[in-house]
C-alpha cells in the first residue's frame, strides 16, 4: 500500500458552526419547519451507519410520491459529518424534496479506505431505493448529492461499477437520476499519480477504479457542478464536463470567480449555490415554482461555463 499526500485533506470542507445545542447547523438556508428522524441502513463490521432524513412536515407521505436527494458529506475521506448538508437538506425538504444527509465510512473513525466509503455511498442509494414505499419517494427520481470527497462518493454512485457491497440487494440500482456535486473529485487516477490526493492507503487498482471521469457514459445522469475558480480540483470537473457534454449528457459546470475549494459552505455562497441547485432541479421537473431562498444584499453571481 502508497500512502497518499493529503490534497484533499488539507482543503476538506469544514463542518458549519453549531450553536442552540447538538445537531443545530449556524446557517440555515430556510425558516420552515420540516420532520426529521434517523434512520439505520447498514450495519458494517465498524457500526451502524444512518440516514438522516428531512421530509416536509405534516404530509402524508403515502399520497404522493416526492423526489428524493442523498448528500454526502466532504472531508477527503478520513474526516467530517452529516451535519454539513444539513443546510440544503432542509431548505429542499421545505421545498418538497425528501432530502437525506448519509453517513459513511470514514478513516478517522472507522480506519477505513476510499473504496469502503464508496461502497456504503452506493449502499445508501440501493436502501433508499428499495425502500421508496415507507419513505413516500419516487424510486425514479433520487439525486446523488455531495461536496469535495462527498461529491466524489455521489458521481460514484452514478459512475463506479466496483464495490458493492455483498449485503446489497444488487436487484437494485445504485445509479442516482442525477447529479449536485459541489467541488467534487473527479480524477482520483490522475491525482494519485501525481501523489497529491488524500492520506489515505490507496493502490493504483482502487484509484483508477473509483475515479468518476473514467466511466462517463452516454447514460450518465444529468449533473450540476459548482467551483471555485482557484480550487485545484477544477481541471477534474473540466474534464468531467468536457467528456459529458461530448456525449450528449448534460453537465451544467457554475463557477465562482476566485474562490477556492469549500467556497459554497459560508454566505454569501451557500444561498447562491442553493438557489441554482433550486434552479437545476426545478429543469428536471423535481421542483415547481421560484425558489424561497433569500440572497444577501449583493450577493455575487455564479458564471456559467459551459
Amino acid at each position: 500500500m502508497r500512502l497518499l499526500l493529503p490534497l484533499l485533506l488539507a482543503i476538506a470542507l469544514p463542518l458549519h458552526a453549531q450553536k442552540g445545542g447538538k445537531n443545530k447547523p449556524l446557517i440555515k438556508l430556510t425558516d420552515v419547519e420540516v420532520a426529521t428522524k434517523e434512520i439505520v441502513y447498514k450495519t458494517t463490521p465498524q457500526g451502524e451507519l444512518k440516514l438522516h432524513v428531512f421530509s416536509p412536515k405534516g404530509e402524508v407521505q403515502a399520497a404522493v410520491l416526492r423526489p428524493c436527494v442523498v448528500f454526502f458529506f466532504g472531508g477527503g475521506w478520513k474526516s467530517g459529518s452529516y451535519l454539513q448538508f444539513v443546510p440544503q437538506a432542509e431548505y429542499l425538504a421545505s421545498r418538497g424534496i425528501v432530502a437525506i444527509s448519509a453517513d459513511y465510512r470514514i478513516l478517522n473513525v472507522h480506519k477505513t479506505t476510499p473504496d469502503k466509503a464508496v461502497e456504503d455511498a452506493k449502499s445508501a442509494i440501493r436502501w433508499v431505493r428499495g425502500h421508496a414505499t415507507e419513505l413516500g419517494i419516487d424510486p425514479g427520481k433520487i439525486i446523488a448529492g455531495g461536496g469535495s470527497a462527498g461529491g466524489h462518493l455521489a458521481a460514484c454512485t452514478a459512475l463506479v461499477s466496483a464495490y458493492d457491497a455483498e449485503s446489497d440487494d444488487k436487484s437494485i440500482s445504485a445509479k442516482p437520476n442525477a447529479m449536485v456535486l459541489f467541488n467534487p473529485a473527479m480524477n482520483i487516477a490522475t491525482l494519485f499519480k501525481q501523489n497529491v490526493t488524500a492520506g489515505n492507503p490507496m493502490t493504483p487498482e482502487i484509484a483508477e477504479a473509483i475515479t468518476p471521469n473514467s466511466f462517463v457514459s452516454k447514460d450518465t445522469p444529468p449533473a450540476i457542478l459548482f467551483f471555485g475558480t482557484a480550487d485545484k480540483l477544477k481541471a477534474g470537473g473540466d474534464e468531467y464536463v468536457q467528456k459529458a457534454t461530448a456525449l450528449g449528457v448534460r453537465a451544467e459546470m457554475w463557477t465562482a470567480a476566485d474562490m477556492p475549494h469549500s467556497f459554497f459552505n459560508g454566505v454569501p455562497w451557500i444561498q447562491v449555490t442553493a438557489r441554482k441547485m433550486d434552479e437545476f432541479l426545478t429543469s428536471l421537473g423535481y421542483l415547481v415554482g421560484e425558489p424561497t431562498i433569500k440572497l444577501p444584499e449583493n450577493a455575487p453571481a455564479l458564471k456559467h461555463e459551459n
